[in-house]
């Protein structure tokens, strides 16, 4: 159980870094790289914006869960 938890947070630590990565900031991103700069008419945000928010924080979510379970097991 525990190697199972370290990859996967080994491979989630990974994809948060691509993820956070990809996010538009103050002056663009990689995002801009993939066409992710383009904006949407609502809200300022395209749909590919806001599916990357979400993709980020259930990355961020699951990460969190990995922590804690390797932090319950090591006790």
């Amino acid at each position: 159980m525990r190697i199972a938890l370290t990859v996967l947070l080994f491979a989630t630590s990974l994809l948060m870094i691509l993820l956070v990565l990809l996010h538009k900031g103050r002056g663009g991103g990689l995002s801009d790289m993939f066409g992710g700069g383009v904006s949407g008419g609502l809200g300022g945000s395209s749909v590919a914006e806001r599916n990357l928010d979400r993709l980020t924080v259930m990355t961020g979510v699951v990460w969190g869960a990995c922590v804690i379970g390797i932090g319950l097991l090591n006790k």
